[in-house]
């Protein structure tokens, strides 16, 4: 990713990417080979990450701090659309058989927020994080259909249409059709268009008197397309039901 601001703040917001992303504790030495600068510089930059909690030194290497699950504690109370979210998709989980998802779009980005899916899934084709898949994705769909054309705009030329599998719709006119018959039909679907095994079913949330500015959530599950086409009715239902709760 290009850099976007001061070289120290960059290496130090890389510093962080490249724990959470590696497997295993991170020693210096591998840090600072993969920022490109001397190892003085890699502990000049971890010193302020270690003592603010984003990271822990341990005997392997570094590794994620406790400051970290408390952004997502602050996400989650900034964006949560409904009281006890991580209980709803537990419910739809058990209901489905699905793994189960919550999304919001916010300030041009869209987010995986929560899900049920297990961090070791390492299948699951949805996890956590920024999305930039969203014209390929049923989440992505029900949030972009509920947006202003001009923020769809925006978010299409910021992110792309990039073709996934050979199911992917990358012409901006097919999307305009495709979103417009999830407005009609109240749900989204993506089969095979972000990943060729699964399939992904979502419905926006209602949008509540109390929820100011530009945010959208959507509600959404996934699963191999084998599965969900031999009970496609019943996991549509399940997943209605599941968001009137967030009324």
């Amino acid at each position: 990713m290009p850099s976007t601001g001061p070289q120290s703040v960059d290496r130090a917001l890389a510093i962080l990417d490249a724990v959470a992303d590696a497997p295993g504790p991170v020693g210096a030495k591998a840090l600072a080979r993969r920022m490109e600068c001397s190892l003085s510089t890699a502990y000049h930059l971890l010193a302020p990450l270690t003592a603010r909690g984003y990271l822990v030194r341990t005997a392997q290497g570094y590794v994620l701090g406790p400051r970290i699950p408390g952004l997502h504690h602050s996400l989650l109370r900034h964006l949560e659309p409904a009281p006890r979210m991580t209980d709803l998709l537990a419910r739809l989980r058990r209901t489905t058989g699905a793994e189960a998802y919550y999304t919001a779009y916010r300030g041009s980005l869209i987010t995986v927020v929560e899900t049920t899916a297990p961090v070791t899934d390492a299948a699951q084709p949805f996890a956590p994080g920024r999305e930039t898949r969203a014209h390929a994705t049923a989440h992505g769909k029900a949030l972009l259909a509920e947006l202003p054309r001009p923020l769809r705009r925006r978010y299409l030329a910021e992110h792309g249409m990039a073709r996934l599998t050979g199911a992917t719709i990358t012409s901006a006119e097919l999307l305009e059709a495709e979103l417009s018959r999830v407005r009609g039909q109240g749900f989204a679907l993506s089969v095979g268009e972000a990943d060729p095994a699964y399939t992904c079913l979502a419905v926006a949330l209602p949008r509540g008197s109390d929820r100011a500015g530009d945010a959208v959530h959507a509600l959404s599950v996934s699963l191999p397309t084998e599965e969900f086409r031999r009970r496609p009715r019943e996991i549509r239902t399940a997943l209605a039901q599941a968001a009137a709760g967030c009324a």
